[in-house]
């Protein structure tokens, strides 16, 4: 991979990232909102919240985080191998 292509990548990772935490939370918190009918998830140190409330809500939150990440990621990739005719590597 060229020098130019990486700094692309490597670009496009950091807005990637960002973009996929902020897409991820949001579609946590709209599920969350229509599956329990509260605006807020249960935290941790919340004394009133149950445990099976808070281990849900962090399983889901963090499924969702995933499979936003790796799909936006796999985009990015395919993306920047149009561009530029290389598959990117990891850690470029």
């Amino acid at each position: 991979m060229g020098v130019g292509a990486r700094q692309l990548y490597r670009l496009s990772s950091v807005v990637v990232g960002v973009l996929g935490g902020v897409i991820a939370r949001a579609v946590f918190l709209r599920l969350w909102t229509r599956l329990t009918s509260s605006d807020d998830k249960p935290e941790p140190t919340d004394e009133d919240a149950g445990w099976s409330s808070v281990l849900v809500a962090a399983a889901l939150e963090g499924a969702l985080f995933a499979v936003v990440r790796a799909f936006l990621r796999r985009a990015e990739a395919t993306g920047v191998a149009r561009l530029t005719g290389e598959w990117p590597e990891d850690g470029a």
